[in-house]
């Protein structure tokens, strides 16, 4: 077993960080590699729920182990070259979301990949998503300080309006 650590700063309160980083479709928008998720059993906020990270033809099944909305998420998760678990943590922070992340892998190879992937900080190490996740993050706060109250976020309809074509 290996243990890795990461944190980050993120200029949005606990409860947007939170939606952003359960919201499975989103996955591949920040985390390196990542195609699609599939085999959805339950429901994100529950114990005991899975779901299967796919990386290209290589698929991470993953158990949610504990989740407490916005503050924490810890889940299961494995492959051939990568197994062990993900406990990660929100706590608000001087008008921002303080994240912190630790790895704790299963097996040899998975403690040589996660090495690997904890060096650095290149799109796909740990580090490298995490500082992709909080721009991302803190673009889309942004974006919604911006919008005036009651104003739709971008792409979405006015409330009595029809959804914009192509969605």
């Amino acid at each position: 077993m290996a243990t890795f650590r990461v944190t980050t700063l993120v200029a949005a309160p606990p409860e947007r960080a939170f939606a952003t980083w359960t919201d499975l479709d989103r996955f591949p928008e920040w985390i390196g590699g990542v195609t699609g998720v599939t085999d959805r059993v339950g429901s994100i906020d529950q114990a005991g729920s899975r779901y299967t990270v796919k990386f290209g033809r290589m698929a991470s099944p993953t158990e949610i182990l504990a989740v407490e909305r916005p503050w924490h998420i810890r889940t299961r998760f494995g492959n051939a070259i990568l197994k062990g678990e993900s406990d990660v943590r929100f706590a608000a922070e001087g008008g921002g979301t303080r994240i912190q992340q630790e790895f704790v892998t299963r097996g040899f190879i998975s403690a040589i990949f996660g090495r690997i992937f904890a060096m650095g900080s290149y799109r796909g190490s740990f580090r490298g998503e995490l500082e992709t996740f909080r721009r991302l993050v803190e673009r889309e706060a942004a974006e919604s300080a911006r919008l005036k109250p009651g104003q739709p976020e971008p792409g979405e309809a006015k409330p009595g309006e029809p959804k914009p074509r192509g969605e």
